[in-house]
Formats: C-alpha cells, sequence, structure tokens
C-alpha cells in the first residue's frame, strides 16, 4: 500500500482529462463537488482537479481545496483501485471548515468506491457475449 501522491497519481495532460469528461463511468455528486471517474488500464487511481477561480475567489481557498482533496485521496486511493478520477469544486466548497471538507471528501470517496464495486459485481453477473 503505498501512501505517496507521486507524478504517476496524477492526471496530467488535457488529453487524460478530455478522457473522463467524454467517457464517465461513475459519477458522485454533492452540494459542493462532483467527482467523475472512468476505469484505466493502469490498475492504479489518478487524480485531477478543476478549482475554478469563478468558484473560489482567492488563490489561499484553491490551494486549500486542492491540498485537502489530494490528501483525503492519497489516504484512500489503494481502495479506488483503476480509475481516472477528475474532482470538480463548486462554489459552497470554500465555505466549510477543514473538519467539514475532511468528512464530506471521506464520505465522497466511499461512495466512489461503493458504485465501483456495484459496477464491478454487475459486470460479472452478465454473461460474456462472445462474438459469432
Amino acid at each position: 500500500m503505498s501512501l505517496s501522491f507521486s507524478r504517476e497519481s496524477r492526471l496530467r495532460t488535457s488529453a487524460d482529462f478530455k478522457q473522463v469528461f467524454d467517457i464517465t463511468d461513475i459519477k458522485v455528486s454533492s452540494k459542493q463537488l462532483l467527482i467523475l471517474a472512468k476505469v484505466n488500464k493502469l490498475g492504479r487511481a489518478r487524480l485531477g482537479l478543476v478549482v475554478a477561480k469563478k468558484n473560489i475567489r482567492t488563490a489561499v481557498g484553491r490551494n486549500r481545496a486542492k491540498r485537502h482533496i489530494r490528501e483525503t485521496f492519497r489516504l484512500q486511493q489503494d481502495g479506488v483501485g483503476g480509475l481516472d478520477i477528475v474532482v470538480l469544486v463548486r462554489k459552497s466548497f470554500s465555505d466549510l471548515s477543514d473538519r467539514d471538507l475532511n468528512l464530506l471528501l471521506n464520505q465522497q470517496w466511499q461512495r466512489l468506491k461503493r458504485r465501483l464495486h456495484e459496477r464491478e459485481a454487475s459486470a460479472e453477473a452478465r454473461p460474456d457475449k462472445h462474438p459469432t
């Protein structure tokens, strides 16, 4: 179990982000944020952040949001598996205290894991279709 947040754990290029936006397998939403995820073939989770100046006006606020998201992701990434994840922050995110932010983010990561496991279970339940 690696608890680092290395370069390999990040979505870095616009093409990486575009793939997640174009083909979203899992969505988790709350009033404060939206998480979009796409299954990847890398076997590890990668994270991309979208924290718009329109939603959080100050650089201090945007950096705080990114720091909390990265830290909670770092601790949860092994349970998330092979997903490319984009987290979009909404306006009300900056209204939360540090404690509430961590609670919200951990709840959202748990919801994402649950949706991933439901998706995997339904895929296993379906019989494979063989081309004729």
